[in-house]
């Protein structure tokens, strides 16, 4: 079985955005890259199972997605639901308003706005592929 290598999110303030992965999800840094003028480009933090989030730098805008967009329109961290009111707060705190609560998860924006959730839902992963 493969398993995810990286997810990439475009930022026009890659410091800020990282900032707020590291304080609200306690994403530790693995790499930072500058360009050839020496300014900041990108930010990676590390996930679980050796993956990676990476933060770059980018100068586009993009519409924000509400409910289930085309694409990629959520980032979802697991979290104990012991934990769940506690990292809401942190997230407010962070300036990221819980935007809607359901049975297992918890919604919000990044400072760049994308979709970002608290997730108590448990996954029962299988160990081998399926044959």
């Amino acid at each position: 079985m493969l398993h995810l290598h990286h997810v990439a999110l475009g930022a026009h303030d890659v410091e800020a955005l990282a900032n707020f992965y590291r304080q609200a999800f306690d994403l530790l840094e693995v790499a930072r890259h500058d360009d050839a003028r020496g300014v900041l480009r990108s930010v990676w933090l590390g996930l679980a199972r050796d993956a990676v989030l990476m933060i770059e730098r980018t100068a586009e805008c993009r519409a924000p997605v509400h409910g289930v967009g085309a694409g990629p329109f959520l980032l979802a961290f697991s979290v104990p639901a012991n934990e769940r009111q506690n990292r809401e707060r942190l997230l407010e705190a962070l300036g990221a308003a819980i935007e809607s609560r359901g049975e297992y998860s918890s919604y919000a924006r990044d400072p760049e706005g994308n979709r970002v959730a608290l997730s108590t839902y448990p996954l029962a992963m299988p160990t081998e592929a399926p044959t």
